[in-house]
């Protein structure tokens, strides 16, 4: 996953860019463009009906693309009668053609969207309900963990079945540690550890944490932060933003002063944070977990991944996920309706193939398997999974997001002070919550 497209797409960030894309998508959305939903069995029986062909679409245009293909090829070879045409673009280009598409009728009948994308697509009619799926495969909440079970549901339905989970981790470079006479197999796990050993990087000359200014990784980053000092992005129904109390301000404080005492360069370019720790300049960077296959790939690198640490005093992590969705078809067609249910539900089963590709499975029984815990850095951030944080499922929230993300980039490039930067962004996102709430008929 080595495009900054690719990343810019992901979770809290991805409804920043893809929602509101997809908030600006006319033609064949807003109304109904999509037939009924298929009923039936859910796909569990298999299909045995006449050849049919299936286009999938994704945006897995970097590492993990190849293990997603791989096991289109597999599930290809075992089912005769159904043939998946697999169709990769950017994640930027996938979320502005699959509306139009879907309305034009020229839609593919399963693709995968990320879970803050889910809602605004659910109630644009967009994707259809899986409830039959879920029910089908007799999936519960209990066989995954509540915040990526609940994300996959709008409207007391359920649009997505979760494929995996991708939270933010805490990567170092463990040979830069050692410079400064830290510990490489003992990395800081909380606020006074982590102060002590970038006060250590800087008595050594090394500039411990780049602070980057963009939703990648500096968002997610605040967002991670602001859910550890206890607070949240929106009030319970969504309708106001509260990034600017006191659980936000203390977190892009923390983040901002990063940069105000010398722990981080000023204007940290895009990705600049990531390649300096591989570069041996930069010793700790908050990533996402497909920075692992990243990070293997580069030669002579000595770098170990934990989870987050724990700054404010809560657990919490920012994670986005992958859901399988199935698009509406202009035109019903049951025989693709239930082999694209048949082709979902072989995925899904898949995961642990998956995981390789630098994800944590959705399926609890896949990550509590011995195979999986063999994949040590992906273990150690499934370790979260019961910490995570997901946006609301509110369509267009990503529009709201944006003024988070104008928010962040003020302060850590010390233009305005956290809390003022927080609190004029609250403001412009209320009004957009407000707009969104008449334009969807919240």
């Amino acid at each position: 996953m080595n495009t900054i497209s690719r990343r810019l797409v992901l979770g809290g960030i991805g409804a920043a860019g893809a929602a509101g894309i997809l908030a600006g998508c006319g033609e064949g959305s807003a109304g109904k463009p999509g037939a009924a939903p298929a009923t039936g069995d859910g796909g569990a029986k298999g299909y045995d009906g006449p050849n049919v062909e299936l286009d999938f679409w994704n945006g897995f245009t970097g590492g993990d693309g190849p293990y997603m293909r791989k096991l289109v090829d597999q599930f290809n070879s075992e089912n005769a009668n159904i043939k998946v045409k697999m169709t990769v673009m950017q994640w930027a280009d996938y979320y502005t053609k699959l509306p139009t598409a879907v309305g034009s009728g020229r839609g593919p009948a399963v693709a995968i969207m990320h879970v803050d994308s889910l809602a605004t697509n659910a109630a644009r009619n967009v994707i259809e309900p899986l409830d039959d799926v879920a029910k089908a495969l007799e999936l519960k909440q209990e066989d995954f963990s509540e915040v990526v079970w609940k994300a996959g549901e709008f409207n007391g339905k359920r649009y997505g079945i979760p494929l995996d989970v991708h939270p933010l981790g805490f990567f170092y470079n463990k040979t830069v540690m050692s410079q400064a006479g830290l510990d490489p197999a003992k990395p800081p796990t909380n606020a006074d550890e982590y102060a002590a050993a970038l006060d250590a990087l800087k008595g050594k000359g090394i500039q411990g944490h780049w602070a980057t200014p963009f939703p990648f990784t500096g968002v997610l980053t605040v967002q991670a932060l602001l859910w550890q000092f206890g607070g949240d992005l929106f009030n319970d129904d969504s309708s106001k933003a509260t990034w600017h109390e006191e659980g936000g301000v203390k977190a892009l404080t923390w983040f901002s002063d990063l940069v105000k005492n010398g722990h981080s360069p000023k204007n940290v370019a895009q990705d600049a944070d990531n390649i300096a720790v591989m570069n041996g300049k930069n010793a700790f960077v908050w990533n996402g977990i497909w920075n692992i296959n990243t990070f293997k790939e580069k030669k002579g690198l000595e770098w170990g991944v934990a989870p987050l640490p724990n700054i404010g005093g809560t657990k919490a992590a920012w994670a986005g996920s992958h859901q399988f969705v199935l698009p509406k078809l202009k035109t019903a067609d049951q025989n693709k309706s239930t082999a694209a249910r048949v082709f979902v539900n072989y995925i899904s089963q898949k995961s642990l193939e998956w995981a390789k590709g630098g994800q944590v499975p959705a399926r609890k029984q896949v990550r509590e398997s011995a195979e999986f815990k063999a994949l040590p850095e992906q273990a150690a951030l499934a370790t979260q999974i019961d910490d995570l944080h997901f946006p609301p499922s509110v369509p267009g929230i990503g529009d709201a997001l944006n003024e988070l993300n104008k928010a962040v980039n003020e302060a850590v490039l010390l233009k305005t002070e956290p809390a003022k930067a927080l609190g004029d962004a609250a403001a412009r996102a209320d009004k957009i919550l407000e707009a969104n709430r008449k334009k969807y008929g919240a």
